[in-house]
């Protein structure tokens, strides 16, 4: 799954520490989602979504979109 989270994340001035913070993860979780070794689970890509007050899919996308 593609996102959008480093550009976001870089946006903000937040290091991948804290943004794994402010959503309760792990800092490896972040870099995970980010390099596209993980997908989020649902809770998670909602609670992303509401962290940058964006729609899920204005952030995360299907590889073949």
């Amino acid at each position: 799954m593609k996102n959008q989270v480093p550009e976001l994340r870089a946006a903000k001035g937040w290091s991948q520490g804290e943004l794994a913070e402010r959503l309760g993860v792990s800092r490896q979780t972040i870099n995970a989602i980010e390099t596209e070794k993980y997908d989020p689970s649902l809770p998670l890509a909602l609670r992303i979504a509401r962290l940058f007050r964006l729609p899920v899919e204005k952030i995360f996308s299907l590889g073949d979109e």
